[in-house]
């Protein structure tokens, strides 16, 4: 399928990034749904004018009207979402989500589906430090990233229809990789930082340190107000590829610790002009 004018498209999970994909669809003009267990996340969704109906029950007449289903969802509570609701889905449906990790999930939904639905996995590396419908934004996803995470099961009219949600949600980069190097990427780039923010937040406390602080330190732990749950998933479910890249920082970390121990200021310095050399490239792409 192509999305047109005349796409129904469903969202199920209505938090940030849920109602953040309802709000920046429904302003192209597009019919969106929406499924949300809080009541009062439908409401506010619909007051905005973020989705033209909703629901909160189980209502598979409702379900079956839609050509794209969009999850906003944990892996597990959309697996389970599968199970009880695809039979309510549309015949040939695309279904995809919005979740950051893949491997652990992607390729049991796929072998899930029915023979006449197809889901292909899609990450907006966009976000915000508070969770809930109340804090979405269609305009955070204009400076990100959209990674699209085909398998040997997608078509490539799947592939094209997935790409085309990123653009239509005004992403600045749409990108595919697998399933598998994706969760390798994410790891490094999205997981690790997050576990240095709560490190480096948790390993002194001081009710003073906000006195004293400068800009660095602020922008370095913005990540630290964490969603517990959401994150402890992921990381969970990352788990391998995440302690890799968690043993690379602490190679790199020990290594300047030694440079300092021993005074060697020349070894400092060419790290430094690496680390310099290295964050010029995310400079240059965020300006292209």
């Amino acid at each position: 399928m192509r999305i047109d004018a005349n796409t129904k498209i469903l969202i199920v999970g209505l938090g940030l990034i849920g109602g953040s994909y309802a709000w920046a669809l429904s302003e192209k003009g597009y019919e969106v749904g929406g499924i949300d267990i809080n009541q009062e996340s439908v409401e506010y969704a619909l007051q905005k004018g973020w989705i033209t109906h909703g629901r909160t029950t189980d209502d598979g007449e409702y379900i079956g009207q839609f050509d794209l289903i969009i999850s906003a969802l944990y892996p597990h509570t959309f697996i389970e979402w599968i199970k009880k609701h695809q039979q309510y889905i549309k015949k040939n449906a695309l279904l995809t989500d919005t979740t950051g990790v893949k491997r652990c999930f992607i390729y049991d939904l796929q072998a899930l589906l029915r023979d006449d639905l197809e889901f292909i996995g899609a990450h907006p590396m966009a976000g915000r430090e508070k969770s809930g419908i109340e804090f979405a934004d269609k305009d955070i996803f204009k400076s990100a990233n959209y990674i699209v995470t085909p398998t040997e099961k997608n078509t490539e009219a799947a592939i094209e229809t997935c790409s085309q949600i990123g653009h239509i949600l005004g992403f600045r980069c749409v990108t595919t990789l697998s399933p598998e190097k994706h969760d390798e990427m994410i790891g490094f780039l999205s997981q690790l930082t997050h576990c240095i923010a709560v490190s480096l937040m948790t390993c002194r406390e001081s009710d003073s340190f906000s006195e004293y602080t400068g800009d660095s330190f602020r922008d370095l732990t913005r990540i630290a107000k964490i969603n517990e749950v959401m994150w402890t998933e992921l990381f969970l479910l990352n788990k391998d590829d995440l302690v890799a890249q968690m043993e690379c920082f602490e190679t790199q970390f020990k290594k300047l610790k030694e440079y300092i121990m021993n005074g060697n200021a020349e070894e400092m310095r060419e790290m430094m002009r690496n680390s310099t050399k290295q964050r010029e490239k995310f400079d240059i792409k965020k300006d292209d």
